[in-house]
């Protein structure tokens, strides 16, 4: 009885965290907006669970913004990125510190995804370099992530030819903990 218990502990673990929705651009130092222009916001749809989510911007300067900021109400997750236009974000000042994040359109307290800071520029500034790609190192969270008061932000891939499962590091330790197993 007590090896189902841990099977069904594993799977839902497993489960979950292959479940990821990451956010990959804007994100960093190198995938920033630009003020006024069309900028975009890409993802990893095809990995996630959520058909749609409300799109937010936050910023770490409470004197920018005091509280997260929808500027997409439902967005479905299939198409794996959105134009943003400047007529969507008017009242955001060139700075540093923006994140874009991901949450339930019911309930926006409710995040599955939170980008990398990043920088909204001065308008007429230069576009990334076609050259900085999206890195897929951003947060990500879920209901049993935020009910542990964790997240991760690192990944391992395991492949047996046929697909592959992606688990993030946080979920391997749990793994781990979960078949009594030490992790290295």
């Amino acid at each position: 009885m007590k090896f189902s218990t841990a099977f069904a502990t594993l799977a839902a673990i497993v489960s979950g965290a292959a479940a990821q929705l990451t956010i990959l651009s804007p994100g960093g130092p190198d995938l920033w907006w630009v003020d006024g222009e069309v900028n975009d916001v890409t993802w990893t749809c095809n990995s996630s669970p959520y058909q749609n989510f409300t799109v937010l911007l936050g910023s770490s300067n409470t004197s920018i913004l005091t509280s997260n900021y929808a500027f997409v109400a439902e967005q479905p997750n299939y198409q794996c990125s959105v134009e943003i236009y400047s007529t969507q974000l008017t009242k955001f000042p060139p700075a540093d510190g923006y994140t874009i994040i991901f949450a339930n359109i019911l309930n926006s307290s409710d995040i599955y995804a939170t980008s990398q800071p990043f920088e909204i520029k001065a308008e007429g500034a230069q576009y990334p370099a076609s050259s900085a790609t999206p890195t897929g190192t951003a947060t990500a969270t879920s209901s049993a992530a935020s009910a542990s008061g964790s997240s991760s932000s690192g990944s391992s891939t395991q492949s047996n030819g046929a697909g592959a499962l992606a688990v993030p590091m946080g979920g391997l330790a749990m793994v781990g903990a979960v078949l009594g197993l030490a992790m290295a």
